[in-house]
């Protein structure tokens, strides 16, 4: 394991000039022929939050606290999710052309798109922060705390990034079938809604979302002010790790297929 891990940083050293290329043509790309370039990356989450605040406030957020932090903390966490999953989902078929010319390891074009989604999330975390001292809630220690479900979520996106990647090489059809998954995905998130009209037994079931249990992590530390459990922090961590230990298996099981398929 110790070698094959000294092996991949050897490799990511060789190709470091590139896969820094790689990361700017994938955000200068987002934003090419746009007015405001980088500035949607934060103007479009508002966008959102807004539309959503406008929709849902009136139906889910009477009574509740700091609804809209409530709501931005869930869209925040599912739109890094659906950005990062989704564009890596493409990195392989959008770059053929350059796999099929250079022998290079194929993962750099994914990694690249989970730094540049990273970096479009970064953005947006600093409007959140603002949100947050706007709307009052008190910053505290345990705000340091968020840096963990970001890292498990990371790791988690690059995990499903892999499989999908994997998938779409082979099966065109899995760039459908995926935009249902993400549209059934975000209703079982609890993002404009809160579980707490559920009974226990049904809450402890938006646990199987990974999702949601990152967003339930964020939001326990941001609105509840406290520390989730030490269970809850095993679970982020195991979604994270599964995620990446099944997308690296499959990844490297379909590896040898993917230039018979671009």
């Amino acid at each position: 394991m110790e070698n094959i891990i000294k092996t991949q940083v050897l490799k990511m050293k060789k190709y470091q000039f590139l896969f820094e290329e790689l990361v700017k043509r994938d955000f200068k790309k987002k934003y090419k022929r746009t007015v405001l370039g980088m500035l949607w990356s934060i103007l479009n989450p508002l966008l959102q939050l807004l539309v959503m605040s406008i929709v849902f406030t009136k139906f889910f957020g009477r009574g509740m606290e700091h609804y809209t932090i409530y709501l931005f903390s869930g869209n925040l966490f599912y739109s890094f999710f659906k950005e990062s999953t989704s564009g890596g989902m493409h990195s392989l078929m959008q770059n053929a052309n350059i796999i099929k010319k250079i022998n290079l390891p194929k993962y750099l074009f994914l990694l690249s798109k989970q730094v540049s989604s990273c970096i479009n999330f970064g953005l947006t975390l600093i409007i959140y922060f603002l949100f947050v001292i706007i709307d009052g809630v008190p910053i505290t220690w345990r705000f340091i705390l968020l840096l963990y479900p970001i890292l498990c979520l990371i790791l988690f996106n690059i995990g499903i990034g892999l499989i999908l990647s994997a998938l779409f090489v082979l099966f065109k059809d899995i760039q459908y079938l995926y935009d249902v998954f993400t549209m059934l995905l975000m209703y079982l998130s609890a993002i404009f809604y809160s579980v707490d009209v559920y009974s226990p037994t049904v809450q402890q079931l938006f646990y199987l979302n990974p999702i949601y249990s990152y967003i339930s992590y964020v939001r326990q530390i941001v609105l509840d002010q406290t520390v989730p459990l030490w269970q809850h922090h095993l679970l982020c961590l195991f979604y994270a790790c599964a995620a990446l230990v099944i997308g690296c298996l499959i990844y490297k099981k379909m590896n040898y297929k993917f230039m018979y398929y671009m």
